[in-house]
């Protein structure tokens, strides 16, 4: 037979424990149930005047899901009121604290349109292009949103030039421009590494005009000398003579860009051996 003893072979020190624990776990179901509750009677609810102050409450515990649903009814309610633009303001911010940047970028865009007289009208602004900053993706994927967050901070630096928070929206701006740029170089160097010499100098090329102040330009203009020499080799003997040129054009291009680099040497030799393939199809002609 079974006995209380046998149930807790040690002492009643664990069965206690786990009572306990149970009732706290029962409690703390019933609590929430409870809240959840009353939560949903809220929702349905008709008085506004609570509802306004328990969104409120709700935002500044930092329970965003709650405040947002709350916000999203009394936005209609109190359009037209002071009270809207206190509500449109903390709604934005919800959805940005929710990490849902795309509807926190649209509704502080909104904001700032609403109430371009408003002392939060700057921030909204702000943190409309902030937002798309954060949404924009890693390098290896498209870059459209990164170029439309671009454009929002340039936009911002525009329309509030004097604002503390244009070093902080160039700051975004180079930020992205270097993603931008990462992925243009990711591009060309994968033609490159996969023998389409044409497409790469193409890339590389486009990589120095559209971003001549990057920090990959002493990297694109090596490959750029490398992929002509390579280029040139495998062409069609009409070919030869103008890529092999180019090849020899592109190192003292570089040369003179950098003339410290550490790739000069090897392009030097590239260079001599270009000079080489010149003068034997000088010869032949």
């Amino acid at each position: 037979m079974l006995t209380g003893r046998s149930l807790c072979p040690e002492n009643n020190y664990f069965c206690a424990m786990n009572r306990k624990s149970i009732i706290l776990l029962i409690s703390g179901l019933f609590i929430v149930l409870s809240s959840c509750s009353k939560y949903q009677k809220l929702l349905k609810s008709t008085d506004n005047e609570e509802k306004y102050e328990r969104a409120i409450a709700y935002y500044e515990d930092k329970d965003y899901y709650r405040a947002i649903q709350l916000f999203d009814q009394l936005q209609a309610i109190y359009r037209g009121t002071e009270r809207a633009e206190r509500i449109a303001f903390y709604y934005a911010y919800a959805h940005y604290e929710q990490r849902d940047y795309i509807l926190a970028s649209y509704y502080f865009k909104q904001f700032a349109r609403s109430y371009p007289n408003s002392k939060n009208a700057e921030e909204a602004a702000f943190m409309s292009a902030y937002c798309s900053y954060l949404d924009s993706p890693p390098s290896s994927l498209d870059q459209v949103v990164t170029l439309d967050a671009i454009k929002d901070l340039q936009l911002f630096i525009n329309q509030y030039p004097s604002s503390e928070r244009v070093g902080r929206a160039n700051e975004l701006i180079d930020e992205l421009r270097l993603k931008l740029e990462t992925k243009a170089l990711n591009i060309a160097t994968l033609y490159y590494k996969m023998e389409d010499y044409k497409a790469a100098i193409i890339n590389f090329e486009n990589l120095v005009k559209d971003y001549p102040d990057t920090r990959y330009r002493e990297m694109a203009m090596y490959h750029i000398a490398k992929a002509y020499f390579s280029y040139a080799q495998k062409s069609i003997e009409s070919k030869k003579e103008e890529r092999f040129q180019h090849t020899y054009d592109a190192v003292d291009n570089f040369a003179s860009n950098f003339p410290e680099s550490s790739y000069l040497k090897e392009l030097r030799n590239i260079q001599k051996n270009a000079l080489k393939e010149l003068n034997n199809l000088s010869d032949l002609q």
